[in-house]
């Protein structure tokens, strides 16, 4: 996979909602000594943390080293960690391990949530927020157009997400490991501007699974003009020339 801070971040407005949103439902009297944001991208959630809790110790964590630079040249005094979610075990307990759209480019959710939970000190808390939108025209369209001619042979691996079980799935898996457990989620109307937006929001993170395992530029175009026009007609666009992106999401507070 190849991250694009430049892509990703060009929907910053949109994307970084759900972690303010994230946020806000923490514990009111929560107050951590030692932070650490799965998955941080360009570190925008971590920034976010920092600046709820400034007396924390926060640490971002990701395995995209564009993202990491992006990340320390916006915030030196974060301290960042180039390690994937899968590999990632601190020195020692924290007071909150927190995500944000991260954990469905990961596998095998019954033992990932209990292990990290298992990281977290008693009474901390384990945050996260996922989309729940692979059913959507977005990503079926892309599965769909994956398995057309030319592509289908270089794609028939190209399955990159572990797509995020549902509300109540959430609260068996993870009640055993927890005192306190708060779950729900949000559909939002994205109101996105200019030509073929939910094509380019998906180039920032989707198709990075996708577009790099074609052969050369000429593939990789005939692709994406293909996947554009079936994007075209499930979001068409509408009044003043903006489309509407509706997107899912599952949140996660769980108190240890």
């Amino acid at each position: 996979m190849s991250w694009s801070p430049e892509t990703y971040l060009s929907f910053a407005r949109e994307r970084e909602r759900p972690i303010a949103e994230l946020i806000a439902r923490l514990p009111p009297d929560f107050e951590p000594q030692t932070a650490v944001d799965l998955g941080c991208g360009t570190g925008n959630s971590t920034a976010a943390l920092k600046m709820r809790f400034p007396h924390a110790a926060c640490t971002g964590v990701d395995s995209s080293p564009h993202m990491l630079a992006k990340a320390r040249a916006a915030d030196a005094a974060i301290t960042w960690a180039q390690e994937s979610i899968s590999d990632w075990t601190p020195p020692a307990p924290v007071d909150l391990i927190f995500s944000n759209a991260a954990y469905h480019w990961v596998p095998d959710h019954d033992a990932l949530f209990p292990r990290l939970i298992s990281h977290v000190n008693d009474g901390g808390v384990f945050a996260f927020q996922v989309p729940r939108n692979f059913h959507a025209p977005s990503h079926k369209l892309l599965f769909e157009t994956a398995t057309e001619e030319p592509w289908a042979a270089a794609l028939k691996d190209a399955r990159p997400f572990a797509p995020m079980d549902s509300m109540e799935a959430h609260y068996d898996r993870l009640t055993p490991h927890v005192r306190h457990l708060d779950i729900w989620e949000t559909t939002y109307a994205h109101i996105l501007e200019g030509d073929d937006a939910v094509f380019h929001w998906v180039s920032g993170t989707a198709l990075t699974a996708f577009l790099p395992i074609l052969a050369n530029d000429q593939e990789r175009d005939a692709f994406s003009e293909r996947y554009k026009a079936k994007l075209r007609k499930a979001y068409p666009r509408r009044g003043g020339g903006k489309t509407v992106f509706p997107f899912r999401r599952l949140f996660v507070v769980a108190v240890k």
